[in-house]
């Protein structure tokens, strides 16, 4: 990505997404993962161990989920001025979406159409 990242943040919880903030993270860097996909993981520790990486576990979302549905149904909140970029899922494009993100700016939710 040209730069090395000091801080990753994986919040899909899925082995790929894990194993990609862990391989991107510097030596010495952190990556909070926020939730769990599944009880059971298969994520590659040991490089990330090797290079000092920090691993930080966030779970603070239990219970919250019925709270925030009963928002968006009733319209209480629009979340959908927050996504002001939407990135088709190929390889320039998810470059194009990383820069946006990380030149902030207006970026404020950048997602990708599956």
């Amino acid at each position: 990505m040209g730069a090395a990242i000091d801080v990753s943040f994986d919040c899909v919880g899925f082995n790929k997404t894990m194993s990609t903030a862990l391989n991107a993270t510097r030596a010495g860097g952190k990556v909070c993962l926020v939730g769990m996909g599944h009880n059971e993981m298969t994520v590659p520790l040991t490089p990330a161990a090797a290079r000092e990486v920090d691993v930080i576990g966030v779970f603070r979302y239990k219970n919250t989920w019925p709270l925030c549905l009963e928002f968006l149904r009733s319209g209480k909140i629009d979340v959908k001025p927050l996504i002001t970029h939407r990135f088709g899922f190929s390889q320039k494009e998810v470059e194009e979406a990383f820069e946006t993100s990380a030149r902030g700016g207006n970026a404020i939710k950048v997602m990708f159409n599956l």
